[in-house]
């Protein structure tokens, strides 16, 4: 991939030049373009994106934050992303070849079997989602994500927020996030980015398409299609996970977390996200955890790279809950047990459009 690299502004790039730091803001400007290749190009493309999200700034649109972990639906974020002087934490995979707490070959407890199993059985057991191909899925959560200031300190967690989400079951239409204090965030729009046609070119303004549906940018119609065969839709998942690098079980572990979190799949396949897990290395259960809400119940948990995701599961109905991440060791984040995040899955439903609120 090509870095930006930056550049003495020439007299006669002058007008380009201003044109680019008054829209795309703090982006360094684009490399060089020696000559028409699509696929270079395409990358250039992709590049300006990441980019641009990951700075937080510019004309970019940016989506808004699923909560606390990378995978819910939000736009990417940094490990370390400034917000308005806080610095918002966030749980991610260590670079390839990092070293893990767990070991590759050490299998998932027979604990831990035994609660996702039983999740998995009532998972099978549970309606059907009814959702109607141009209709949307409706989850409401709690969720909070830790914080510090930027100039350094101990995390801190805030008390739990409202989240909703509308999320489009075909893919076809934008959904919707919506959290108290900030606007109504469109999910699922063309994102607006900047091409270059030639070297010395004057930035255009196009846009990049959503990615096709996958695990890990599922839509309620792609979810209804995964494999029930837990073996294959592991496979399928480490797959579709891959190309982040990192710790592949915990890539895994968390695509699955953020399914059960944020779609709404039929009951054979959410059964067989449970069994998935279950044959996932290094997972194994914790006692007792509580939810954003507030909501005891026990967890199923891994750990990876100095963190511990856990899910939180009712003791009585073996439904899922949420999930929190903590440090299990001192870290510049704060000691050990610091939570980073919280969830509560509060409420799913089927719904006609964007806003409208079940029950309402």
């Amino acid at each position: 991939m090509n870095a930006f690299t930056p550049r003495t502004p020439r007299p006669d790039r002058a007008h380009a030049d201003a044109l680019l730091t008054a829209e795309l803001a703090e982006l360094l400007p684009p490399p060089p373009v020696p000559g028409p290749d699509p696929e270079r190009d395409r990358e250039l493309r992709h590049t300006v994106l990441r980019t641009a999200l990951a700075a937080g700034g510019g004309p970019v649109a940016r989506p808004a934050r699923r909560g606390f972990r990378a995978g819910w639906i939000a736009a990417p974020l940094t490990a370390c992303a400034v917000v308005a002087g806080v610095v918002v934490l966030a749980p991610q995979d260590a670079p390839p070849g990092s070293p893990s707490r767990i070991s590759a070959g050490q299998q998932a407890s027979p604990e831990a079997v035994q609660v996702l199993s039983r999740a998995a059985f009532a998972a099978a057991a549970a309606p059907a989602p009814d959702v109607r191909p141009d209709g949307y899925v409706y989850v409401r959560s709690l969720v909070a994500h830790a914080g510090r200031d930027a100039s350094g300190g101990a995390a801190r967690l805030p008390e739990a927020h409202a989240r909703e989400v509308w999320l489009s079951a075909d893919g076809s239409r934008p959904g919707l996030l919506r959290e108290p204090g900030t606007a109504d965030s469109p999910l699922g729009a063309p994102l607006p980015v900047y091409e270059l046609d030639h070297r010395g070119a004057t930035p255009r303004r196009t846009t990049v398409q959503a990615e096709p549906p996958s695990v890990t940018n599922p839509t309620h119609a792609y979810v209804a299609t995964l494999p029930t065969d837990p073996e294959a839709l592991l496979r399928l998942i480490r797959d579709q996970t891959g190309r982040s690098g990192g710790d592949p079980d915990q890539r895994a572990f968390t695509a699955i977390g953020t399914l059960l979190a944020e779609t709404w799949a039929p009951p054979k396949v959410t059964a067989a996200l449970y069994e998935a897990a279950a044959r996932i290395p290094g997972v194994t259960v914790l006692p007792s955890a509580k939810d954003a809400a507030g909501r005891e119940g026990v967890a199923v948990v891994r750990t990876a790279h100095g963190e511990q995701t856990q899910w939180i599961f009712d003791r009585t109905t073996s439904a899922f809950l949420g999930e929190r991440t903590v440090v299990v060791g001192a870290t510049s984040a704060g000691p050990a047990g610091t939570v980073l995040g919280v969830s509560a899955v509060l409420a799913k439903a089927a719904v006609g459009a964007p806003g409208v609120v079940p029950g309402a």
